[in-house]
């Protein structure tokens, strides 16, 4: 049975460090896996390195509460999520702890791919930390994700963990400023937050969709290849996306939505006005 074990663990280990984004992966990104770790259960054992130095472990989290994020540099939600804990952690910094932990690259390119070593995956998360200006730790899961996989793997989910490891509160996306904020005043305020996890979904997903050009010129021209193959409907959104300057990332994406749809109607209005 161990000897199973370790080969499905390898396997899976190979999985994660996967070099094309595929329609699996987007499919796997929208759900969390009813065995995985989720609000009421402890955070499960890691030892991760810091950049700058010291380490962030499951047995020492410290006395205050803990906002864990995951992401990556080639991450369009991570890009849209920078913005919204740079402003979290100015308000609720001094009373809770954050940590980012760099995870595989969500979309890697020919430019800026998977880490192949460790030392690589460092560099990668000095990346990731220095483009977002982030001021708070950032930690270092190892090349096969172990804490990532055990968290169920997805791109930038968040959680809200007691001192004692006990999780709290849980993100689908860390773009959810408003579902974040109520949950980090709740537990700040000596309360369990009333919500258990955020509902958003489908608004993370748009607002992170004008930011997908921007991984796409940094990581390389593969990013959006493996975007049509995989994922056609983001992949139209975000070409639409590119012509809506004058709006800022975030809303890019609903515009383009919208606009989509609208030339939807427009066209079905006018074939039904030809019969």
């Amino acid at each position: 049975m161990a000897l199973t074990t370790t080969a499905d663990d390898a396997q899976a280990a190979a999985a994660y460090r996967f070099t094309r984004f595929r329609t699996a992966l987007l499919i796997d990104d929208l759900t969390f896996a009813r065995d995985t770790p989720g609000p009421g259960d402890r955070v499960p054992a890691f030892d991760l390195p810091v950049l700058d130095g010291g380490r962030f472990r499951d047995t020492d989290l410290g006395r205050q509460p803990v906002l864990l994020v995951f992401g990556s540099r080639t991450c369009p939600v991570t890009e849209s999520a920078g913005p919204v804990l740079r402003r979290l952690h100015a308000r609720f910094g001094d009373q809770v702890r954050f940590v980012l932990v760099n995870t595989r690259e969500a979309h890697p390119g020919e430019k800026f791919g998977q880490p192949r070593t460790f030392a690589d995956k460092l560099l990668h998360a000095e990346e990731l930390r220095d483009h977002h200006g982030v001021a708070f730790e950032v930690a270092v899961d190892d090349l096969d994700g172990r804490l990532h996989r055990a968290m169920s793997p997805k791109p930038n989910s968040a959680y809200l963990i007691e001192p004692d490891g006990t999780i709290r509160f849980r993100a689908h996306w860390a773009n959810d400023e408003r579902g974040l904020r109520t949950a980090l005043a709740d537990i700040t305020a000596g309360r369990v937050p009333a919500r258990r996890s955020s509902r958003a979904m489908i608004g993370p997903l748009m607002r992170a969709v004008g930011h997908l050009p921007g991984v796409v010129t940094f990581a390389g021209g593969q990013v959006e290849r493996d975007v049509w193959r995989a994922a056609l409907p983001l992949a139209v959104l975000s070409r639409v996306s590119r012509i809506l300057t004058r709006l800022r990332l975030d809303q890019r994406g609903p515009a383009a939505a919208a606009l989509l749809i609208a030339a939807t109607i427009l066209v079905g209005v006018a074939v039904w006005g030809v019969r």
